[in-house]
C-alpha cells in the first residue's frame, strides 16, 4: 500500500534502532563493581562484612561506604532487568516520575494503570491483538503529556519494545520531556518526506522509544485524516509491544477523536479542581461514540 503521495508511510522505519541488547544474569558484586569502580580487595572486603553482619550485600556495601544507596538501587534495576534513569542524570526528565523514582507511591500508579489497560483492553499480552492506547484530555495543562509520558516509561520497564508517539501537532512537548530532537518525527512521514531518525532511543531505558511531532505543521488535521496515519499505526503496532500517542487537546479541534479512532483503546485525563464535569463528559461521550475503547478516566493531581 503506497501513500497518496506515491510513497510508503513506513519507509521512515526502516532504519528504526534495533531492540536493546539483553542483560545477562550478573551477581551484586560485579555490577557495583562496575558502578562504583571497586577493586577486587574491595568486594572481597564487602563480601566479609555481609558474611560477618549478616546483611544483604549491597546493604554491607552502603555501611562499608563503597557505594551509595542509589548505587544499589542501580544495580537491583540490571539484576531485575528493570531499567530507570540514575538519580545522578535524573535531572534530564523531571517529568518522568516513573524512570527517576521508580519505587515510588506515584510510580506504582502508572504501573498499576499499564497492569489494567493491558488485562482489560489488550495489549499483545495474553493472545491478544495488540492495541494503541491514546492519552485526552478536554484542555491544555491537563497533565495529559505527563500522563502519556510516564506510562510509555512504566509500559518499557515491565517488558516489551514500547514506542510513545507525539500526534499532538498543535502545542507537542514529547520532544522537551524526553530531551530529543524535533527536527523529524510524526508530521515528516505524514507528509510524505520520510527521513532516517524519525524514531529515536532514551538513555538509560532500552526498551523505550520517541517518535516526536517534528516540524509543526500548518494542517494538521488533514494529515491525520491522510490513509498514511491509519497505516502507519498498523505498521507501528508490528513492530512494538506497545505503543502510546499523545494528543491535543479537545479544545484545539478534532485531532484528537481522529487520533483515538485509528489507535483502538484510550484513557481521558482531567486536571484536579480545575477540569469541569462537563468538559469531560463530552471527552468520555466522544470516545464511547466512536471506534476507540475508553480504558479508564484518570484525574491529575500533578
Amino acid at each position: 500500500m503506497s501513500h497518496p503521495n506515491g510513497q510508503t508511510p513506513t519507509r521512515a522505519l526502516e532504519s528504526e534502532p534495533a531492540g536493546a541488547a539483553s542483560l545477562h544474569d550478573r551477581s551484586m558484586g560485579d555490577l557495583l563493581r562496575k558502578a562504583c569502580g571497586l577493586s577486587q580487595d574491595e568486594v572481597s572486603q564487602i563480601a566479609a562484612y555481609q558474611q560477618e553482619s549478616g546483611m544483604r550485600f549491597g546493604q554491607a556495601a552502603v555501611a562499608l561506604k563503597l557505594a551509595s544507596d542509589d548505587d544499589v538501587l542501580w544495580a537491583l534495576s540490571q539484576q531485575f532487568h528493570y531499567p530507570y534513569t540514575p538519580q545522578g542524570r535524573s535531572d534530564r526528565y523531571p517529568e518522568l516520575v516513573a524512570a527517576a523514582d521508580p519505587f515510588s507511591p506515584e510510580a506504582e500508579v502508572f504501573r498499576d494503570l499499564c497492569s489494567q489497560v493491558s488485562m482489560n483492553h489488550g495489549s499483545g499480552l495474553n493472545g491478544r491483538s495488540p492495541l494503541a492506547l491514546s492519552v485526552v484530555s478536554p484542555n491544555v495543562g491537563d497533565g495529559k503529556t505527563f500522563l502519556a509520558a510516564n506510562l510509555a516509561v512504566a509500559f518499557s520497564q515491565v517488558g516489551g519494545r514500547t514506542l510513545l508517539v507525539d500526534a499532538d501537532m498543535r502545542t507537542p512537548r514529547q520532544h522537551s520531556v524526553f530531551g530529543v530532537s524535533s527536527a523529524v518525527g510524526l508530521s515528516t512521514v505524514l507528509a510524505g518526506r520520510a527521513e532516517a531518525n524519525v524514531i529515536q532511543t532514551v538513555p538509560d531505558l532500552p526498551s523505550l522509544f520517541v517518535m516526536p511531532v517534528g516540524s509543526v505543521p500548518p494542517n494538521p488535521m488533514e494529515l491525520l485524516q491522510r490513509p498514511a496515519f491509519a497505516l502507519l499505526m498498523q505498521e507501528l503496532l508490528s513492530k512494538f509491544d506497545h505503543v502510546v500517542v499523545d494528543t491535543p487537546a479537545f479544545t484545539r479541534g478534532a485531532d484528537a477523536r481522529v487520533i483515538a479512532a485509528r489507535c483502538g483503546a484510550s484513557i481521558a485525563v482531567g486536571r484536579q479542581g480545575t477540569t469541569r464535569m462537563d468538559a469531560m463528559d463530552k471527552v468520555i461521550g466522544a470516545m464511547n461514540s466512536g471506534r476507540s475503547r475508553l480504558a479508564g478516566v484518570v484525574m491529575n493531581a500533578h
